[in-house]
């Protein structure tokens, strides 16, 4: 998960309060803010007044701190980290419901797209962020230690204790592919208890939205390749996610290898590809977003008949050779 501690201060968010004359008092748009994950978060929504609107930013800010807590691999006492040192034991480990259920939804995902997506794959995200950050490409024995120490079908699941064992010593949990999607998705939870039916989460480019704003058909959504739009849509009540290389990426021996580690090589995709997943859940969709950019389309176009409900603009780089995969609206 992509927690890494940031410069912003840990509790003042910064508050914007924007009012049209033509919107009613219980219509009124609130906008927030607050570095958050690593990422900045934006939380925009229609509420009745000041009180309530600081009443849920705060509630729904506190909530993605309480799961940072819990999932960050950044942080040395996450619970997720206290589970990977456990791996290897032979022992069952009863975990919070919100490490369970990401981690079930993870093991779904891993099985639906063929290991594409992958939550154990720790070693090798630690691996390669080492070698991006040095500039010194892993040696073969460093690349087939830790991708030996991977793999899902070593995560065991027990749902009626809601446990987890980790069947190898060494192996490491990093839910960074779809830990913001699952935190925008608990923070709308919290305004809705609130009465707040008209939201959008940004969590860092995952989007969680809920009624259109007032008047309004849709939260008006730009699709961009990472340089120009590519198209404009008017969405409500569905996420989206986008993954991509754009600025993050190795370059070795003239060769440059993306952030986006594939999990049967144990090193950044060789091809550059920008992918945007719209779906029913947040969650779901950022896990897609990472999944799809490692199959590619052909894959990609058979494990999608796994999520129905869900969309998918992909946009592929080869050489000189570019393809265009796209089933938006």
């Amino acid at each position: 998960m992509n927690t890494r501690p940031t410069a912003f201060k840990p509790f003042i968010f910064s508050f914007v309060l924007l009012v049209s004359p033509f919107l009613h008092a219980q219509e009124t748009r609130y906008v927030f803010e607050k570095g958050m994950m690593g990422s900045p978060f934006k939380l925009v929504f229609y509420a009745a007044n000041d009180s309530i609107a600081g009443m849920a930013a705060e509630n729904a800010f506190k909530r993605v701190e309480e799961l940072n807590v819990i999932m960050s691999d950044y942080r040395d006492g996450s619970e997720i980290n206290r589970l990977s040192a456990r791996s290897g034991s032979g022992e069952w480990v009863k975990v919070s419901k919100d490490l369970f259920d990401i981690l079930a939804i993870s093991q779904d995902i891993s099985a639906k797209t063929g290991g594409a997506f992958d939550a154990t794959l720790g070693p090798v995200v630690q691996m390669w962020r080492h070698a991006t950050r040095k500039g010194v490409f892993p040696t073969n024995e460093e690349i087939s230690d830790a991708k030996v120490r991977t793999g899902y079908r070593k995560m065991k699941l027990d749902r009626k204790t809601r446990s987890i064992m980790l069947t190898q010593k060494g192996m490491r949990l990093d839910i960074g592919g779809l830990g913001k999607g699952y935190a925008a998705e608990e923070a709308i939870k919290e305004l809705k208890k609130l009465g707040i039916t008209s939201a959008m989460m940004d969590a860092g480019g995952k989007i969680v939205l809920t009624n259109p704003p007032p008047g309004s058909k849709g939260w008006n959504i730009n699709v961009s390749n990472g340089s120009d739009s590519l198209k404009s849509m008017r969405l409500s009540n569905v996420a989206l996610a986008t993954s991509g290389p754009t600025y993050r990426y190795m370059e070795h021996k003239g060769v440059r290898y993306s952030h986006i580690v594939d999990p049967q090589t144990g090193i950044g995709l060789l091809f550059h590809v920008r992918t945007t997943v719209i779906s029913p859940d947040g969650t779901v969709a950022d896990a897609l977003a990472t999944a799809f950019s490692v199959a590619g389309i052909a894959k990609s176009k058979r494990y999608m008949k796994h999520f129905k409900g869900s969309k998918v603009w992909l946009v592929e780089k080869q050489g000189e050779n570019v393809a265009d995969w796209n089933t938006l609206e």
